[in-house]
């Protein structure tokens, strides 16, 4: 995915792409969109991502890839534009109902060639929270995330953090530094501080 960086409306697009590529076929194919790319289609804040992950719900799996294949061929994209390395980070509860959300159906609700869901902030802000890359909090794509998801959903502790985390994920895949960086975003997240101050706030 070297060189390709998406916004709003190209992944939008490729969506639509995609979508009317089912639809001809006479099929309609779910993705689940998280990460960066989930952030982007829901907040205001995210204005671009890197890396699309995705999960294919559909049944047929091989038919998604050869459209997605076609779509980043037409759009000379990485052949794996779309991807499904975030399954690892997946929680258990991934498939109960209410813990995803319809985003939308491309290329339009007439003819849904694809249905696309994104989680919903809680689980995205315990993914975030599981995956949370520490060398220190400073200059952090994943503590800048948890911060805006964190007054999103008004969790305002770390213990509050650690808490809603657990309820995703079980305590033995908690790495202890995931608990300290969570102990030091939440020391300072609402401090007033000119670092929080790009923080966009409800």
């Amino acid at each position: 995915m070297a060189g390709v960086k998406f916004d709003r409306d190209s992944l939008v697009a490729a969506f639509a792409d995609l979508g009317r590529k089912a639809w001809e076929l006479g099929t309609t194919i779910e993705i689940a969109v998280y990460g960066g790319s989930a952030l982007m289609l829901a907040f205001d804040w995210r204005v671009s991502t890197r890396d699309v992950d995705a999960v294919f719900e559909t049944a047929d799996r091989g038919l998604v890839r050869r459209l997605v294949a076609e779509v980043a061929e037409e759009r000379a994209w990485s052949a794996d534009w779309l991807n499904d390395g975030v399954k690892g980070f997946l929680s258990a509860r991934d498939n109960e109902g209410g813990v995803k959300r319809l985003m939308g159906e491309f290329p339009n609700t007439e003819q849904p060639g694809l249905r696309v869901f994104v989680p919903r902030p809680e689980y995205l802000f315990a993914m975030k929270c599981r995956a949370m890359r520490l060398g220190g909090v400073d200059g952090n794509r994943d503590i800048e995330d948890i911060k805006q998801l964190a007054l999103a959903i008004d969790i305002k502790t770390a213990d509050e953090a650690i808490e809603l985390l657990l309820s995703f994920y079980p305590g033995n895949q908690m790495q202890p530094k995931v608990q300290f960086g969570l102990e030091e975003i939440f020391s300072t997240i609402f401090d007033g501080s000119p670092e929080n101050d790009r923080i966009i706030r409800p």
